[in-house]
């Protein structure tokens, strides 16, 4: 019996399972750590002017436990639960008897766009509009086996070692073109190595921001294109569909032995290998690109896969525990508290708010990231008591389903 035709809808707060949001929103604390760094504009401070701070060894000490537990691993997360969304939305149309792949090109869509106003308007650290890009390729590999599914993935995964070590042994690189772009736009509005640093932090106006954001959108390109970060999402994006399309999220109780495999082996092998990546990261890749690339691929994403699977472990143990729910609410509004993070950012950090950026050490950044979350969290409980979507998650989905849906829950 085919299902009874019905309009295409975001999936209901009662359908919702905790643990992906929680995932969410534990990957979202992860992205925060990344990023601030570079919203202090700490990452752009030259060497003498981080060895001058008063932080300096403990500074040294957290970027080492950054590129160990942090680097890479938690988009990993979020790339994941990419792939799982979209088997979701075709799961969810399926049962609708709807076009689910409409739904899901219109999302991406309006991601695009969201993105490309985050990246040109607000920060260059920009990840939506990779991610809408990507996503828009997912459904050519809707109709794999699982086998053909997970060996594209893995292709995906390793082909940036083999694109680095090209690069390295043929001496050229594939994002000249941009950096060659980029630096005519600094040239352009005075941006030189001696003030890139200090540049948002003394803006006078928006202006003089919006200015940095062109050439930073420009550094981010060369970015994706250095750190192959294109091969590397689509593959886990494919993953994330395969766990999806196997609804792996909610069969967790029949697969705890296969959840304890994969955070065994992922942590047993990707821990003491993080270790080599994140020294050698630490030390500006000493033993070359190529085969710095290869330890990014044998550890980020081996200990990416145990956190997933430790916190679905944790999960099973004590579902009871309220740090779930704590996690889940930021995680349920994800895209409202990561565009949030960018203009608490720019709200800190740069001339037009508080202008504090480049006088902090790494290790005072990173605890005003669990500050800022903590408030993040709050804020996103007391919002979901009332409403039934985020802000700007609301605005998304009106805009991919073409209709109103009520903000406000139903008493």
């Amino acid at each position: 019996m085919k299902p009874a035709l019905g309009p295409a809808a975001p999936v209901r707060s009662s359908q919702r399972f905790v643990i992906l949001d929680a995932l969410r929103g534990f990957a979202l604390l992860g992205i925060a750590l990344a990023n601030f760094p570079e919203f202090s504009l700490y990452t752009f401070l030259n060497a003498s002017a981080v060895e001058a701070m008063p932080t300096y060894g403990l500074d040294r000490v957290v970027r080492f436990l950054q590129y160990l537990f942090i680097d890479g691993k938690f988009y990993t997360i979020f790339s994941l639960l990419f792939g799982i969304g979209f088997s979701i939305i075709l799961s969810n149309a399926e049962k609708k008897g709807v076009d689910g792949f409409k739904v899901f090109y219109r999302r991406m869509g309006v991601l695009i766009f969201i993105g490309f106003l985050h990246l040109m308007f607000i920060w260059s650290g920009d990840i939506l509009m990779l991610y809408a890009l990507l996503g828009l390729l997912l459904p050519l590999f809707r109709r794999l086996s699982d086998k053909k599914l997970l060996a594209w993935a893995f292709a995906l995964l390793f082909l940036p070692v083999l694109v680095d070590g090209m690069q390295e042994w043929g001496h050229f690189s594939l994002s000249a073109p941009v950096v060659r772009w980029q630096q005519h736009w600094c040239a352009e509005f005075g941006i030189t190595e001696a003030n890139f640093a200090y540049w948002l932090r003394d803006a006078k106006d928006y202006g003089e921001v919006f200015q940095f954001l062109i050439q930073g959108a420009l550094v981010r390109v060369q970015e994706f294109i250095d750190g192959n970060r294109y091969f590397k999402v689509l593959g886990l994006f494919l993953i994330g569909f395969y766990l999806g399309r196997n609804r792996v999220y909610a069969d967790l109780a029949i697969r705890k032995a296969w959840l304890r495999k994969v955070f065994r082996y992922g942590f047993g092998v990707g821990f003491p290998l993080s270790l080599l990546y994140a020294w050698s990261a630490l030390n500006h890749q000493v033993w070359g690109t190529t085969l710095h690339s290869l330890l990014y691929f044998v550890s980020v994403f081996p200990l990416g896969f145990s956190y997933v699977a430790g916190i679905c472990l944790l999960f099973l143990r004590r579902p009871q525990w309220k740090i779930f729910s704590w996690f889940a609410a930021p995680g349920r509004m994800a895209l409202s508290n990561y565009i949030g993070q960018s203009l608490i950012g720019m709200f800190l950090f740069y001339g037009i708010g508080l202008g504090l950026g480049a006088s902090l050490g790494l290790a005072q950044v990173e605890g005003i990231v669990f500050l800022v979350f903590i408030v993040q969290m709050l804020l996103s409980r007391a919002w979901l008591s009332v409403f039934r979507f985020g802000p700007l998650e609301w605005g998304w989905r009106m805009l991919t389903y073409g209709r109103y849906f009520k903000l406000r829950s139903e008493a």
